[in-house]
């Protein structure tokens, strides 16, 4: 897909990987919304992207809500004229204290970020993409869907969500001309992470945090690569220090290649 001349919609845009995928689609010629719950870290977002000369336009939107989730994607439509790309970012760790000890409000909103609020945006862009001729979705997800992750398995469990959600929609390029794929980075320094550390090491914990951080730009960088490459679909993009990886679907059992 060529990104210039594009309209996306980015989720939890107000900072991290957001923020800097949101800054980056901008860059390269595409009018962004930006949505968060934050108010006060997507209006810094939008004032970044308009004062290096893009296009940007702020929504408050709580990911899990059917009307915000609507009203997110209707207002690209509305002030943009159409919707090419959705990166569904938004997400949120357990906490602590972490599974079991946490409270079952606690560990059931983390699904509902990271698993069920993704899944719903799907489903409401995906008539609107249709519409105009197909588009592109990027799910975030995370090294700790691809493999055990003992520290916070909820967390672990809604991003394998994700990996396998988004594998399972390969068919959707051919069927709908919408390429879904999903990035899944190592630890990436955000605000979201530093907080997650102080607050595991204030409890007693040990940092968890790796010497070498990803950076948030590393991580829109792949986005990127998953938008404007046409032959990638259904794929999740491993993202740790080393560099990036590709990790196609595996055909469904008794099916052929």
């Amino acid at each position: 897909m060529e990104i210039r001349g594009k309209v996306a919609v980015i989720t939890g845009a107000g900072s991290g990987i957001g923020r800097a995928t949101a800054g980056r689609l901008a860059r390269e010629g595409a009018s962004v919304v930006v949505a968060d719950v934050d108010e006060a870290g997507g209006a810094e977002t939008v004032k970044q992207i308009e004062s290096a000369g893009g296009k940007a336009v702020f929504i408050r939107a709580d990911v899990t809500s059917e009307g915000d989730s609507r009203r997110m994607l209707e207002t690209a439509t509305a002030k943009f004229g159409r919707l090419d790309i959705l990166h569904n970012n938004a997400g949120i760790a357990t906490g602590i204290p972490g599974f079991p000890k946490a409270a079952l409000a606690q560990w059931r909103r983390v699904i509902e970020i990271d698993l069920n609020a993704m899944i719903m945006g799907t489903w409401l862009a995906a008539p609107i993409m249709e519409i105009g001729g197909g588009g592109a979705i990027v799910n975030t997800a995370s090294m700790a869907g691809l493999y055990p992750h003992p520290l916070d398995p909820i967390y672990g469990a809604a991003k394998a969500g994700i990996v396998n959600f988004t594998h399972s929609l390969a068919p959707w390029a051919a069927e709908r001309k919408i390429r879904v794929n999903c990035v899944c980075p190592g630890i990436v320094d955000t605000p979201m992470v530093r907080k997650g550390v102080e607050a595991a090491v204030k409890a007693g914990y040990k940092s968890w945090a790796p010497s070498q951080l990803l950076q948030a730009d590393q991580i829109a960088d792949a986005v990127v690569k998953l938008i404007g490459d046409d032959s990638l679909f259904g794929c999740s993009m491993e993202v740790r220090p080393s560099g990036p990886r590709i990790v196609e679907p595996r055909p469904a059992p008794g099916s052929r290649k």
